[in-house]
């Protein structure tokens, strides 16, 4: 804990520029736009709950798929990594039962009761069931429980498939892990308190990827064959290496009304693992499925086994990157990403919605990637799909260009130029 005053002091004055160094970017101008982003969160901490109170700070970063679409929410195998973005709150313990928080940029309070820990309906979509479902998950665990207090800042892009939600489900898990247990549950845990939290809570049927590469931080490979207990590798991706950098561009495509289309995707997918009688596609045998693939469409219909065609070759592809990585074979890295992209688009049918033809910001900005990288990098939307954003592995010589026409698509702030973070959700050191 820290003294609010004094930690605005020490931040000001450069003296925690070695941790804004490592969680964002070295560069003068970043490093001073993080003194002043943290600074700024501490005043307004003071302005809403006091000043002169002890305080934590912590930070979750947003995540990017780099492999595996769609494939967590039935066991498969993904790979992804933690970015440079990220959700920082000010936090100080307070008395009493309840947790209040307030985000920058929206009007209302979070206040959170902890002595009333069941779904709300009504909480559905709001930050305020992820808060209750994080505490509901701490108490299934035997975990303590404890008030405070929290300002919270994020440039993670909302809608924008970074998993703006997944972050803020391990903030405020990392808060209470640190505030009030010591750190006693390990990164995996904090993932899989944020999933409960997410889909019982929220109302929101998510897998477990989002949240556990928040979580863990790095570049990762994640097999959920036993999703209580998945395997997370990290994976040694260094694409400054190569000279490349890792782009992500929003679309600016709206997310409202789409819930029931990517939860279509795992429901199909599911309805195919039925046939076989089994619970989910990470359970059922290949070469069994497309020994009976004819059986399969005429009891569950042809997008579902198209959508189960793309997941074991999603799995399968998967692990291929992972093994490329660890070989520094970059140029089959990118042909794998490509081949991953083309997967998502053609058999899980998740660039763009159906309901909206005509708005497909999501091809739009694949097609101009293809021109321009086709050969040189790789593109691939990520995430949930439908809208939002896409990926791509851009050398230094196009990167100028790239960003220009990604700009001159979707607007001056659509195009993020990334880094793979190392740090999961962690608690600054400020003394």
């Amino acid at each position: 804990m820290a003294n609010a005053a004094r930690a605005v002091e020490k931040i000001r004055k450069g003296e925690c520029d070695k941790i804004f160094s490592s969680l964002y970017l070295s560069d003068r101008e970043t490093i001073l736009k993080q003194r002043e982003r943290y600074a700024g969160a501490i005043e307004n901490f003071e302005r809403h709950y006091g000043a002169g109170r002890d305080i934590s700070i912590y930070s979750a970063p947003g995540r990017t798929e780099l492999c595996g679409n769609h494939t967590d929410h039935n066991n498969g195998v993904v790979m992804a990594a933690a970015v440079n973005l990220d959700i920082i709150a000010v936090v100080s313990k307070s008395e009493g039962e309840v947790i209040r928080l307030r985000s920058h940029g929206f009007r209302y309070e979070d206040a959170v009761n902890l002595s009333r820990l069941e779904p709300d309906p009504g909480e559905f979509g709001k930050s305020s069931g992820i808060i209750r479902g994080i505490a509901a998950a701490y108490r299934e665990r035997g975990g303590t429980l404890g008030a405070f207090d929290a300002y919270t800042v994020s440039d993670v892009i909302k809608g924008g498939g970074l998993s703006s939600s997944a972050a803020f489900e391990v903030c405020v898990g990392s808060i209470l892990n640190g505030e009030y247990n010591g750190g006693r549950f390990d990164a995996v845990t904090l993932g899989i308190m944020g999933q409960y939290s997410e889909n019982k809570f929220f109302g929101k049927p998510s897998g477990l990827m989002d949240q556990t590469a928040c979580s863990v931080g790095g570049a990762i490979s994640i097999d959920f064959g036993d999703p209580s207990a998945p395997v997370v590798l990290k994976i040694p991706l260094d694409l400054s290496r190569h000279g490349m950098h890792l782009v992500v561009t929003d679309t600016k495509g709206d997310h409202s009304g789409l819930t029931d289309e990517y939860a279509a995707i795992r429901s199909e997918m599911e309805s195919v693992a039925a046939f076989f009688g089994k619970r989910c596609l990470r359970e059922v045998d290949y070469d069994d499925f497309k020994a009976r693939v004819a059986d399969v469409r005429q009891e569950t219909g042809d997008r579902s086994v198209i959508r189960a065609i793309h997941f074991f070759e999603e799995c399968e592809r998967v692990r291929r990157v992972s093994d490329v990585v660890r070989k520094d074979d970059i140029a089959r890295f990118l042909e794998l990403i490509v081949e991953c992209g083309h997967s998502s688009f053609e058999f899980n049918q998740n660039a763009y919605s159906i309901k909206t033809p005509g708005r497909q910001g999501v091809p739009l900005a694949l097609a101009v990637s293809q021109r321009i990288l086709n050969g040189w990098g790789a593109w691939r939307l990520q995430g949930g799909g439908f809208a939002g954003t896409i990926q791509a592995f851009v050398p230094d010589s196009l990167l100028g260009e790239y960003c220009r026409a990604m700009s001159d698509l979707f607007g001056d702030e659509a195009c993020h130029v990334l880094r793979i973070r190392r740090e999961g959700g962690v608690k600054l050191r400020l003394e």
